[in-house]
C-alpha cells in the first residue's frame, strides 16, 4: 500500500505533463523521424550533425573530451578519472588541477543527472570512486547562483547561428520553520515532494534536523530536471546582444553545430559580456530545448512541447544532410552503430542501478 506522499506523486506524475516519461515525447515523432531518413536515404543521416563529437553526442560521447572543445577560459578546471585509476592516482589529478573542495563528481559518460552529486571532502571522492566504478570526471563546483540551458544550431556555412530556447534552472529550496524536520518540509513542499527520494539520498545526514525560521535549504545544486530543478521557459531572454555573444563563443568549437550549452552565470548582464561564467557541459543532438517543460507558461502544453522537438529536428536534419552533402561528412556505417547502442542500452542499466544506491 503507497504511502500518502506516493499516492500524491503518483498522481501528480499521471496528470501533470511535466513529468511524463520521455518515451511519452518521442513516441508521436516516429513517423516524422522514419521519414526524413528515407528522404535522407540512410536511418542515422542525423549522426552527421556534430562531426567533431562521437556520434554528434548521443550520449555514448566522452563529456570531458566534449568539454575540451571549447575554449579553456570557458570551462571548469577538471580531470578525467579513469576507472583503472587508483585513488592515489585521482588525487593526483585533483591537485594537478589545483581543485579545491567542494567539486562536482559526474560519470564521463553520462545523462538525465545520474550519479552527479556535489562531493565536500576526500573522504566524500574516495567513497564516490570506490561506488562508481566508471570513468569519472571531477570539476571544479561553480558557486554561481544561475544557470541556463542555451540550445544553439547554426546551419553549416552559414556566419551566424541561431538560439532557439533558453531554459532558466531554478534550483529548488525549502525554508525552515524551527519545527519541522527537513524530511517533512520536502513533503510539504508543492514540487519538492516528487522527488523525496532524491534528496533524502543528497541530505541523508540532515534528513531529520529542524531547521531554524526563515533559513533556506536548497536542496540540489545539480541544474537537471531529475534532480528536481524546476525548468522555466526563458525565452524572452534572447535577444542581439546575447545571440551575437553565443556565435562568437560557438564559432569557436570546431563541428559542433547543435545542441545546448549548460552554463552556470553570475548575472545576465556580465555573461553577454563574456565574464563570470563557466560552461559546464557541451550537449549534441540528443539534447532539448527544455524550456518546453514549463508548464505555467503562456501557450504551454504536451502538443506545444512535441511539436518543437520536431521542428529542432527538423534543423537537425537540415544539418546533418549539408554537412554530409557539402563538407564530406560521412553517414555512419549501420552495424557498428547499432553495437554502439546495444553497448549503451546495457551502461545506462548500470547507471540506473548504481543511482538508486545511497552512499
Amino acid at each position: 500500500m503507497m504511502s500518502k506522499v506516493n499516492t500524491k506523486s503518483f498522481y501528480t506524475r499521471l496528470t501533470q505533463w511535466e513529468h511524463w516519461p520521455t518515451l511519452v515525447y518521442y513516441l508521436p515523432l516516429a513517423p516524422f523521424f522514419l521519414l526524413r531518413s528515407i528522404k535522407a536515404k540512410h536511418p542515422f543521416f542525423y549522426l552527421a550533425t556534430n562531426p567533431s563529437i562521437l556520434f554528434s553526442g548521443n550520449g555514448t560521447e566522452s563529456k570531458y573530451k566534449t568539454l575540451l572543445l571549447i575554449p579553456k577560459k570557458y570551462r571548469p578546471k577538471g580531470a578525467l578519472v579513469l576507472k583503472t585509476d587508483d585513488y592515489q592516482t585521482a588525487i593526483k589529478k585533483f591537485e594537478n588541477e589545483q581543485l579545491e573542495f567542494p567539486i562536482i563528481a559526474k560519470p564521463d559518460i553520462g545523462f538525465r543527472g545520474y550519479l552527479v552529486k556535489k562531493i565536500n571532502s576526500a573522504e566524500a571522492l574516495k567513497n564516490y570512486l570506490d561506488n562508481v566504478t566508471e570513468d569519472i570526471i571531477i570539476q571544479e563546483f561553480i558557486s554561481h547562483k544561475n544557470e541556463l540551458g542555451i540550445f544553439y544550431h547554426r546551419i553549416p556555412g552559414d556566419d551566424n547561428g541561431k538560439i532557439s530556447s533558453i531554459t532558466i534552472k531554478k534550483f529548488i529550496e525549502v525554508v525552515g520553520d524551527g519545527i519541522s524536520t527537513l524530511s517533512e518540509l520536502i513533503k510539504k513542499d508543492d514540487r519538492a515532494f516528487l522527488y523525496l527520494d532524491v534528496f533524502e539520498n543528497i541530505h541523508k545526514e540532515k534528513i531529520n534536523k529542524v531547521y531554524p525560521k526563515g533559513e533556506k535549504i536548497i536542496l540540489s545544486e545539480i541544474g537537471n530536471h531529475s534532480k528536481g530543478t524546476q525548468f522555466l521557459n526563458g525565452n524572452h531572454l534572447i535577444n542581439n546582444d546575447l545571440e551575437n555573444f553565443i556565435n562568437q563563443l560557438c564559432k569557436q568549437i570546431d563541428g559542433w553545430y547543435y545542441g545546448r550549452l549548460d552554463i552556470k552565470y553570475k548575472n545576465i548582464e556580465n555573461l553577454i559580456q563574456g565574464k563570470d561564467f563557466k560552461i559546464l557541459e557541451v550537449n549534441g543532438i540528443i539534447s532539448e530545448p527544455t524550456h518546453i517543460y514549463d508548464a505555467s507558461y503562456e501557450n504551454a502544453s504536451f502538443t506545444n512541447a512535441v511539436k518543437t522537438i520536431n521542428s529542432h529536428w527538423d534543423i537537425m536534419g537540415e544539418i546533418a544532410i549539408k554537412n554530409h552533402l557539402e563538407n564530406g561528412i560521412d553517414y555512419p556505417k549501420i552495424l557498428p552503430y547499432i553495437k554502439n547502442m546495444i553497448w549503451l542500452r546495457s551502461y545506462t542499466k548500470k547507471l540506473k542501478k548504481l543511482n538508486k544506491k545511497v552512499f
